[in-house]
């Protein structure tokens, strides 16, 4: 006898009990974290070729076959399958505790990696030399903490990243994308730089680098240690370096202008790449309040501001005085440091000054504020930035930015802060990504207020904690810097009102309209 829903509820029916292919899925993920959790603590464990295969294929397919069963009998389409009703989901008993248990891998990771058989002075004990296998076969070398990170990093890109698929199956720019951040993950952000390192010889040697990894989000690139390796490696090194400065000036203002930072934040970046794959399933607690966007708006410019002054202080630091011997002199360094950021904003308030608005404000604070330190580095001396080393405040930056925030807050915190909160408020490339979208990018939102039912499932779903809605009500275009494209809102819509366009593609779907007299809401008019 078939069972008839006879209830009203718009939010679908609380979830049903896991299926007996999901509940074999979970002992077989679980087995496999199970046995790296061992290897931390027995050495025998930690030895073993078959476990440690056993323990990685044991988790990736664990979270295929869950995934698949979930998906494989749903029609294609996002629909609201009770998100909120889960505890995982909604900040409820079991997201504080995967977010507690996350951010306490992180901190061990980051701080303590002895406790995971990290040892500098001899052979790898534990759960890092869980890993020697595999990282002796790519590089040559014992694992590192980081190579343990980047591993299970690549592993859950990949494993989720079919999940999100299937669960987007019906969305082609979707697949696109995810099948995009995996390919970089895999190939530029994990092999090629363990194959580079196998390179490295008593006369060779090239600093380790992910080649997606621009400045300002990679602040350590132009340091003395990696600016003299690359200049040993000869032409191999010159050429990376030459890679990381038309990357910053040419490759991403041109890229931007014509896509958005969506070609980075949702196609390119490891970051991103995890948000958008194994943090998906908390993009909704991004919190959308008026407070987060102000948060949001004074940190992550903060942040940006920070790690200008800090490369510029860096950088000066071992530039030395004599200019027969180099051209490029600490003065001639800052002074162009100087003009060039004069130029930019200048330009930026004579022809944007109207979309500025606000803003405005925040510019001319953080010029003023990088101009002055530019200044006080031309009067100070050596390694030091007023009563500060240049070094410590880059380890500090370090410390603050790149480990707390980026990894144990940002990435730790999924289930707490929702999946970008590292994107919104401390990633610096996110930040200068986001003037030049805002300012001069072709790439835009484009909504059909005329057909927007207010249901409000573009504003749930975006992981950047933008008001969607309120933009689709009044048909206005959403040209916001924080927006990574990622294209979710659109995808969520049942109306179609939503589109990811360019500047061009709107004039000349407009043109169209007006030649064969459709009217906003896609309605031919007649006469």
């Amino acid at each position: 006898m078939d069972i008839i829903q006879r209830d009203m509820s718009l939010t679908g029916q609380p979830p049903v009990n896991l299926s007996v292919i999901q509940k074999l899925a979970t002992v077989l993920g679980i087995s496999g974290l199970g046995i790296l959790t061992l290897a931390a603590f027995q050495n025998n464990v930690a030895s073993s070729k078959p476990l440690f295969i056993f323990a990685l294929l044991a988790i990736f397919i664990g979270i295929l076959i869950f995934s698949y069963d979930t998906y494989r009998n749903k029609l294609p389409g996002i629909k609201n399958d009770g998100v909120w009703l889960h505890s995982l989901t909604n900040r409820g008993l079991w997201g504080w505790i995967a977010g507690i248990i996350l951010t306490g891998f992180y901190v061990v990771l980051y701080f303590y990696p002895s406790y995971l058989g990290l040892n500098n002075d001899g052979s790898n004990t534990g759960l890092i030399a869980f890993f020697d296998p595999l990282s002796i076969a790519l590089s040559g070398n014992p694992a590192s903490q980081w190579f343990v990170y980047g591993t299970l990093y690549t592993i859950a890109i990949l494993a989720f990243g079919i999940k999100f698929i299937w669960k987007y199956r019906h969305n082609r720019y979707e697949k696109l994308r995810t099948l995009s951040v995996m390919f970089f993950q895999t190939a530029f952000a994990f092999i090629i730089p363990e194959l580079m390192a196998r390179l490295n010889s008593d006369s060779f040697s090239l600093p380790y680098y992910d080649l997606k990894n621009i400045w300002p989000l990679n602040y350590y690139n132009f340091e003395q240690y990696r600016i003299d390796g690359f200049i040993s490696a000869g032409d191999v090194g010159l050429a990376l370096l030459f890679f990381g400065l038309i990357s910053i000036f040419i490759v991403t203002p041109i890229l931007t202008y014509k896509y958005g930072k969506r070609w980075y934040c949702s196609w390119v970046c490891g970051c991103g790449g995890l948000a958008e794959t194994a943090g998906d399933a908390f993009r909704q607690l991004s919190d959308k309040s008026l407070f987060a966007w102000r948060v949001e708006r004074y940190v992550i410019y903060s942040v940006l501001v920070f790690v200008i002054v800090m490369t510029a202080a860096v950088v000066s630091s071992y530039l030395g005085a004599d200019t027969s011997k180099y051209w490029l002199t600490k003065d001639v360094f800052l002074l162009g440091v100087a003009l060039l950021l004069t130029l930019i904003f200048a330009l930026i308030f004579y022809f944007k000054r109207e979309a500025l608005t606000k803003d405005a404000k925040f510019g001319a604070i953080g010029y003023l504020v990088i101009i002055l330190t530019l200044i006080g580095l031309h009067y100070s001396s050596g390694k030091s930035l007023f009563i500060f080393e240049a070094e410590s405040l880059r380890s500090t930056y370090g410390f603050l930015i790149g480990s707390i925030f980026s990894g144990v807050i940002g990435t730790g915190f999924y289930p707490v802060f929702g999946n970008r909160v590292w994107c919104r408020m401390g990633c610096p490339m996110a930040a200068i990504l986001g003037i030049q979208q805002k300012l001069f990018s072709q790439f835009r939102i484009t909504s059909n207020g005329s057909q927007c039912i207010s249901c409000g499932n573009c504003s749930t779903y975006c992981e950047m904690g933008i008001d969607v809605r309120w933009y689709a009500q009044r048909g206005q275009d959403i040209v916001r810097a924080s927006c990574v494209g990622c294209g979710i809102c659109s995808a969520v819509c049942p109306r179609g009102v939503l589109r990811l366009e360019n500047a061009s593609d709107v004039n000349t779907r407009a043109t169209v309209q007006r030649a064969l007299h459709i009217d906003e809401s896609g309605v031919r008019v007649i006469g």
